[in-house]
């Protein structure tokens, strides 16, 4: 249960790192995130059926990467113009607006999954920790690409062990 306030904590953290760094879409994402974890606290049981495991059907792969372009393309265009939609409270140009806007879209399609409990969400997260890795070390983020890199290697034993579960189930 102390995981999710420890996890708003976290995600307030990270907002007014990302707002330091100008990584709007990332400030953005833990808005998002604060979202998901305030209702999975609300909505947490202890005593939930498994969910099985499953995968995603070809039209949900390309209906998943189609997202991520167009979300990807649409976020970062609005990213990329805040500095001058809103001087007062974004003054600076957004750093990477498209490379941040992919992890953000990318993030949220993977927690989409994630939360169905597809196998493809492991791909979204290594994908997703990869860019993060190079994209907080250009930032001078070091701590958090070390973080990233330990997430890129829990994710890769993810994706393992689920597909592991789904050959034998």
């Amino acid at each position: 249960m102390l995981t999710w306030p420890t996890g708003i904590v976290n995600e307030v953290a990270l907002a007014i790192l990302f707002y330091q760094v100008q990584l709007y879409a990332d400030m953005f994402l833990q808005v998002f995130f604060f979202v998901v974890t305030i209702f999975g606290w609300y909505h947490w049981k202890s005593n939930q059926a498994d969910v099985p495991i499953t995968r995603l059907s070809a039209k949900g792969i390309k209906w998943y990467i189609i997202s991520q372009v167009i979300g990807t393309i649409i976020l970062g265009t609005v990213i990329q113009q805040l500095h001058i939609w809103l001087p007062v409270y974004l003054p600076v140009p957004a750093a990477y607006a498209y490379v941040d806007s992919f992890v953000t879209v990318a993030s949220i399609l993977a927690t989409l999954l994630l939360a169905k409990k597809q196998l493809e969400n492991w791909i979204f997260w290594i994908i997703v920790d990869i860019i993060s890795v190079g994209l907080y070390l250009v930032k001078g983020i070091n701590f958090l690409s070390i973080e990233y890199a330990i997430f890129l290697g829990l994710a890769s034993w993810g994706l393992w062990q689920w597909r592991k579960k789904l050959r034998y189930a």
